[in-house]
Parts: structure tokens; C-alpha cells; sequence
């Protein structure tokens, strides 16, 4: 497909995901577009899109002829970036135009998107896997101790109390 690609010429394809950094010849194949600049982008998308298969799946983007050296990564999986079916997901209106205008100005996101530079990847040995590029660790809240402690010791007076009452009644039943 990238040999009988047009002079500038653009193309998408869809993948599993395990052609980014999966060994071997894929490997080989990887480093070899990298090196020729053919690479534009790679999105990842969610798992269960496509009828048949719950594996996640991703687009690479090529191009010929490209002026930059470095390549966009977007990470369309997560979960606010699709809607969850029954039996098969979707990605809404709004999701495709978010990943086209994040393409199209091939901006960094927070979270969402990176451009990475070709040293990064070579720096990565041309492993490609989205969750090298694109940070989508959010910091779990930190846990106040003493509001916990607090929170533990009135819920066993409570507790207490509710036991007190309960033998209460339980004498009165002759119990």
C-alpha cells in the first residue's frame, strides 16, 4: 500500500494493536517507515468498535512527501472518548471530530495527545505502543488520615449505640 501510495499522497489503515511493538519482522517494518518519515500519526481506539472482536484497535496514518519528523500520537480509548454499546461500541460525533481536529492541528493534549519526536521512538526502539507517548495516569485523590480515623471511630460508637438498643429490645422481647 505505501509502495503504489500517490507522490503526496495519504493514507490510514486499522490495526490491532499488537503491530505497535510487537518484535520480529513487524519490528523491522516499523523502523523501516520511521526511517523513510512515512508515519503521520497513530490513534488508538477503543476496544469492542468493531463487530466480531473486542481487541482495541488503532489507525496509523502515513504520508509521503511529509515536511515534519515527527509523529502524533492520540489516545481516543479512553473512556469518555466513546460511547459503550451492548454488544458493540461507537465512537460518537463528537469523539471523530475531536480526533480529526486534534490530526489536523497536530496539537499535544493533556492526557489525549503528543507529538513525539523521531529520537523519542528510536530512543523507544521503535516501539510505538500509545501508552509510551500519551500519559493517561490520572493521580488518584490523597486520603486524609485523620478524617478516615475520625470517620472509623464515630461509625463504632455508632455501631455501639445501635447495639445497646438492639439488646434493649431484645430483653424486653425475653430474648
Amino acid at each position: 500500500m505505501l509502495y503504489s501510495l500517490a507522490e503526496n499522497g495519504r493514507m490510514a489503515v486499522i490495526l490491532p494493536h499488537g503491530v505497535l511493538f510487537r518484535g520480529a519482522s513487524e519490528a523491522r517494518i516499523r523502523k523501516q517507515i520511521i526511517d523513510l518519515n512515512l508515519l503521520d500519526a497513530v490513534i488508538g481506539l477503543p476496544e469492542g468498535l468493531f463487530f466480531g472482536t473486542n481487541i482495541p484497535a488503532c489507525v496509523m496514518v502515513f504520508k509521503k512527501n511529509r515536511s515534519r519528523r515527527d509523529v502524533l500520537f492520540i489516545d481516543a480509548s479512553g473512556e469518555n472518548h466513546y460511547e459503550k454499546g451492548k454488544n458493540q461500541n461507537q465512537l460518537r460525533e463528537s469523539d471523530i471530530r475531536k480526533i480529526v481536529e486534534t490530526y489536523d492541528a497536530f496539537k499535544v493534549e493533556d492526557r489525549y495527545s503528543y507529538v513525539a519526536s523521531v529520537d523519542e521512538i528510536k530512543e523507544n526502539e521503535y516501539n510505538l505502543n500509545i501508552p509510551r507517548y500519551v500519559d493517561t495516569f490520572e493521580e488518584e485523590e490523597r486520603v486524609d488520615m485523620n478524617t478516615v480515623k475520625n470517620s472509623i471511630s464515630s461509625i463504632k460508637n455508632e455501631l455501639a449505640q445501635i447495639e445497646e438498643q438492639m439488646s434493649k429490645y431484645l430483653q424486653k422481647l425475653g430474648l
